[in-house]
């Protein structure tokens, strides 16, 4: 900057012109250095932006469209695509095991390949259509608008507007799971913003409660597992499967479970029977007996069977959760790979293992809660059930605290799912089954509420959400000015 007073200053490179403080133009030459310094500062840091000092000409609009539309949909891509590899390598390997007669009845991999194409595609359309739909909704509310104007709803409404894009994965597809989930996402960050408002702050209070996480994982265990047993039907056929492969028990088991809790006489005990004769255990079942353990684990004590069970929920977790930690290293920290990979590989190795421990002790303790009370209790029923399936998620105590709320409002998502799935099949909530696409109403709130916050709440974001959603959206304009300033001309411009 010049001395006070002093009527020029030398620019950066050589050149010579006027100072602008006084009112009077400066050089085109300069004049773009200006704006390039002050567009390069700006995309920095949120905290140093400044909607005076931000050159609002060089803001292409149409190139933001652009780029959200095309790394929305590389993410949706790239995560379903990934996903959908995984899966057909574990059908490929699985299918190597079976007779020729069940891989006549196995789909081909040809047939899975075209389906991991088409699904691929439909979930990049799906979210490259949000990001672009919501960019471009809120540059042109900011134009016809005003930028200032508009600041404390625009994003809201752009994010509602935006959410129907995921009719693009499938128009009778239903997609009820993740609009529940990304619903607790909204709500955690809503209650955040509760919590710093000095109106809901006492109401929000509560919700910092340290290990809220482990309760609500709890909350939603007594849920999902009863539902494992008792109804299967009430969860998402994806999460089905998963529950039934890593709960370790074939579905006659879980029948003659679900016989006695529900107090009905046995239908299937030949055919338990005949199971365990057929993987070479002999096992005398009692039609009178109060207690499934023999069951659950044919001759097996309860302890050995713990031990046992883990062992194999271990194996069985493994392959879940390498493409968990593998992916993300090969997308994210794909630079730091070529200068220091033993170190993110030996990091993404352990994350491995630790949530593979969470599982398997999941599992293992749901049995062993419940093996416990039916002994201590000589009962089984639906209560027993219940509270026996409590204490499993103090299991997630095992997982990274970083993790743990992400877990557990993926599980509530579910929970809260079946719970309302249950409620309207028995006729508690007959209304439900009329709403064919709530789903998509679910979801349009959540991202309403998800990207007002991003635009106007930023801090109640963590910094590597934030710094995916800067990613994909471009770092916002500031909303507005917390000075008030005197009308002017330059006021006037509705940016």
């Amino acid at each position: 900057m010049p001395p006070a007073g002093s009527d020029s200053s030398v620019a950066v490179d050589g050149c010579l012109c006027e100072d602008a403080s006084d009112g009077r133009k400066r050089c085109q030459q300069c004049e773009r250095n200006s704006k390039k310094s002050g567009l390069t500062s700006s995309s920095s840091s949120y905290a140093l932006l400044s909607f005076d000092s931000f050159p609002l000409e060089d803001y292409d609009k149409r190139w933001r469209i652009f780029t959200a539309s095309v790394k929305g949909f590389a993410i949706g891509a790239g995560i379903k695509g990934g996903l959908s590899l995984f899966a057909i390598l574990a059908r490929l390997r699985r299918r190597r095991s079976l007779s020729s007669v069940k891989k006549v009845q196995m789909s081909s991999g040809g047939q899975d390949l075209v389906l991991a194409l088409k699904e691929t595609l439909r979930y990049g359309l799906f979210l490259g259509t949000f990001a672009g739909t919501f960019v471009s909704v809120d540059e042109l509310i900011a134009a016809l608008g005003g930028h200032r104007r508009t600041a404390r709803w625009r994003a809201l409404l752009a994010g509602a507007i935006a959410g129907p894009s995921m009719l693009l994965t499938g128009y009778n597809t239903q997609h009820t799971s993740l609009a529940v989930y990304i619903l607790m996402r909204a709500a955690v960050l809503a209650s955040r913003c509760g919590i710093k408002s000095k109106r809901f702050g006492r109401i929000c209070k509560p919700l910092t409660w340290a290990h809220g996480d482990l309760f609500l994982m709890c909350l939603s265990s007594t849920q999902i597992l009863c539902a494992y047993i008792l109804k299967q039907d009430s969860l998402p056929q994806s999460y089905k499967s998963f529950l039934n492969k890593h709960g370790g028990k074939d579905p006659i088991i879980l029948q003659g479970i679900r016989d006695i809790a529900c107090g009905m006489p046995f239908t299937n005990l030949d055919q338990i029977t005949k199971y365990y004769k057929s993987t070479g255990i002999d096992v005398v079942l009692d039609p009178q007996m109060k207690v499934p353990c023999s069951i659950i684990h044919e001759n097996q004590s309860c302890s050995w069977h713990a031990i046992s069970f883990f062992i194999q929920a271990y194996k069985r977790a493994v392959p879940v959760y390498l493409p968990v930690y593998l992916i993300p290293a090969l997308i994210v920290h794909r630079q730091g790979l070529s200068k220091r990979p033993f170190t993110i590989l030996a990091k993404g190795l352990f994350g491995t293992a630790r949530s593979s421990l969470f599982l398997s002790t999941y599992c293992t303790s749901a049995w062993v809660w419940t093996c416990f009370l039916f002994r201590l209790f000589k009962r089984c029923n639906v209560a027993m059930l219940a509270l026996g399936t409590f204490p499993t998620g103090l299991a997630l105590a095992i997982e990274k605290k970083s993790r743990r709320i992400e877990i557990s409002l993926y599980c509530l998502a579910r929970a809260i799912e079946s719970f309302f799935t249950t409620m309207s099949e028995i006729g508690y909530l007959p209304h439900l089954k009329n709403l064919k696409r709530v789903d998509v109403l679910i979801f349009s709130i959540s991202t309403a509420i998800i990207m007002h916050c991003y635009a106007i709440e930023r801090d109640v974001f963590r910094s590597k959400y934030l710094n995916v959603l800067d990613w994909v959206f471009g770092v916002p304009l500031p909303p507005y000015d917390t000075t008030p300033r005197k009308k002017n001309s330059e006021d006037d411009c509705g940016l």
